[in-house]
Formats: structure tokens, sequence, C-alpha cells
């Protein structure tokens, strides 16, 4: 399906699940290089930014929710851009087709607009409405790690567990879409990507999307250093916890070890000492209690319970 968004000297085309004509026939017009072509009909393709004398070719990876709002996926946009044209490829982000519809039922928010001025504010336009999405999910993150912190001391180590196990994943996936984007977007700011229209006039555009992707790139190391932590503290929780309940058993089987010898001395069929006194069972089970009481208090005062 293509979708054209037209601004008079700027076009946006927006073409979802491209055939083999949608892409032959842009091939044709915009004479585009063949592998650029061959990109587009493949999937799961490195980030990067071809250069070349009329158009620029970029693959860019941001990530998104899966169905479940669990887990992190990588979404690939595909982007052709040229001087008075922006082409949008492929299965992007729903950010992308958002924005782009979003232009289209009103016209006259791109017009008053930075999107209709130029081909390079077209691009920062999404690119923007693309790094602000990212930023509010690698924010929900942050706030998921805060929510495991304070929720660390409880009891439901099941669910903890799942949630740090969780965070982890998302993080790993943040980390290998984030990492290798980041010469592409330092390629804008260094002045080596110098788009359609005065390179001052877009620089300082440009340096915004660069500190924003810095911004989140810091805080998905900040996140991961804090999960390891988190996992350290939680596992060291539940060494702690199962340490406790073997010296709390411990104690319990060391009182109890003596009565059941001396029970079970005085089960056998053999001849014992009071055995046929009348007070013999009352003479135990004092002894009994002489003995639990006597290691009980030996216990605290070994500090030991």
């Amino acid at each position: 399906m293509t979708d054209v968004l037209d601004l008079g000297k700027l076009k946006w085309i927006h073409i979802q699940n491209p055939s083999d004509e949608n892409l032959t026939r842009l091939q044709e017009k915009y004479h585009f290089h063949p592998l650029d072509i061959e990109d587009c009909r493949s999937y799961i393709q490195r980030p990067k930014i071809d250069i070349y004398d009329d158009y620029y070719f970029l693959i860019l990876h941001f990530p998104h929710f899966d169905k479940q709002k669990r887990f992190v996926r990588a979404q690939e946009v595909k982007i052709f851009w040229g001087k008075d044209y922006l082409i949008t490829i492929g299965e992007s982000h729903w950010a992308v087709e958002d924005l782009f519809n979003y232009y289209k039922r009103d016209e006259s928010k791109a017009v008053e607009g930075l999107v209709s001025s130029s081909s390079d504010a077209m691009l920062y336009s999404l690119l923007n409405r693309l790094m602000n999405e990212s930023f509010l999910l690698v924010n929900q993150i942050g706030q998921e790690i805060d929510e495991i912190n304070r929720n660390l001391f409880e009891k439901t180590v099941e669910k903890t567990i799942e949630k740090i196990s969780v965070i982890r994943k998302n993080i790993i996936q943040l980390n290998t879409t984030f990492k290798p984007q980041l010469r592409v977007f330092h390629k804008f700011e260094s002045g080596e990507i110098k788009g359609f229209e005065q390179q001052e006039d877009m620089e300082d555009y440009w340096g915004n999307l660069l500190d924003l992707y810095q911004k989140m790139w810091d805080m998905i190391e900040d996140y991961e250093e804090l999960t390891s932590s988190l996992s350290a503290t939680f596992d060291s929780l539940q060494s702690h916890r199962t340490n406790e309940i073997m010296r709390v058993l411990t104690i319990i089987s060391t009182i109890i070890l003596p009565l059941t010898f001396i029970t079970g001395l005085y089960g056998m069929n053999v001849h014992l000492p009071m055995e046929q006194h009348p007070a013999a069972f009352l003479f135990i089970v004092i002894v009994c209690l002489i003995l639990a009481g006597g290691l009980i208090i030996f216990f605290k005062r070994k500090k030991w319970m």
C-alpha cells in the first residue's frame, strides 16, 4: 500500500508491505542503488546510512513493546531521504505510521510547523518522534526497576525473579538496538551527513537528536548496572533467608535429638533403671523438659537464636 503526503515542493511517501512492483517503480523513478532496493526486500538489517550524491538511505532500529506490553522488540525503519522527498518503506515502527497519518489527516499541521520547510526538517520531525517514543519506553523500564527495588524485601519470590528476568532481557534488547546506532547519529552532528539545506540551519536539530539518543544510552547503561545490583542483592537475600531457615531447623533438630534418644531408649524391650517405678513416665518427661530448657538457654547465651 502506497500513500503520499504532498506538501507542495515536498513529498512524504509511505509504503507498507512493498511489492516487487513498488520497489521496481521506486528504482526507476528515483534511480536508487540496487543494493538499497535489495535491503528493502529483507529484514533484520544492521543500522546504517548509505551516502549518495542525490540521496541518503537509512536503516535504523527503534524499540517497542510487544502486544502483551512486556518484552521489548526492535523494529526497523527504512528511509530514503532526498532533496524534495522522504520515503518510508516496509513494516516500520508504529510511530512512523502514526505521525504520517497525523499529518495526512490535517496537512495544515505540517505546513504550519517545521516539517514543510525542507526534507531535512521532515526527517528531523520523524526521528524526533521516534526518539521521544523510545525515551518513554526506556523511562518505563526505569520505573519498573524502581518498583522492583521497592518490593525487593517482600516474600513474593517467584514474581520478583520473573520481573528481574524480564527487565534483564529487555535491557539486553535495548543494548543491541541502541549501541550500533551511536556512530550513525554521530555522523549527523559531525557534519559527515550534510543534508540538503545549509548545515548550520540543521546543526542544532541534529545535536538535539544526538543529545536525546546519548541520554537514552546512558540511562540504559545505568539500568543495566542497577539490574545487576538488584539481582545480586536479591540472590543475597534469598541465600540469607535459606540460611535462617536452615539455622532454625538445625536448632529444632538439636533440641529434639536427645529427647528422641531418651524416649527411644525407654521404648526398647530391655531392663532400664526405674522402668517399673510408678513415676517413671513423669520422671522421663521432667528430664526431657530440663534438657530442652537447658539447650534453649545455652543457644540464647551463644546468641544462636
